[in-house]
């Protein structure tokens, strides 16, 4: 797989809930910073921690899926555009647009950063999805 290839594929395995490939993506400890949409601060967690946050919260939706592109490379680190859309059954949705940064170690991600540009839809989403069973 090439460094180009890693985001995209780590994103769009999220779609299609192929938690194994997502794995494959990230190296074992990842800084993991989405304080543009959620605030908070940056984390530094295992992989399988920010892996089991992603399947929790995709768990109780209907559907999610990132647009990427064009994924631009250079010295380690790979960064894309991104239109995510998460739907709740019933089709609610949330739409995040944004742009991700990843710098690669060995060809897996070490450092995701996600700076938004903007949310729309259904804001409340990732807490009436929270609330869901």
């Amino acid at each position: 797989m090439s460094e180009a290839d890693v985001i995209t594929r780590m994103l769009h395995a999220i779609d299609r809930l192929d938690w194994g490939v997502v794995r494959e993506s990230f190296a074992d400890v990842v800084a993991a910073d989405y304080t543009s949409l959620w605030g908070g601060e940056p984390a530094e967690v295992r992989a399988e921690q920010l892996i089991a946050q992603w399947q929790e919260f995709t768990a109780t939706l209907a559907a999610t899926h990132h647009q990427t592109g064009p994924v631009v490379v250079s010295d380690s680190c790979a960064e894309t555009h991104v239109t995510a859309f998460h739907w709740l059954p019933g089709g609610d949705a949330w739409i995040v647009h944004g742009h991700y940064i990843a710098r690669l170690v060995n060809g897996k991600i070490a450092t995701l950063t996600l700076q938004t540009f903007r949310a729309s839809g259904h804001e409340g989403l990732p807490t009436v999805a929270a609330r869901r069973p």
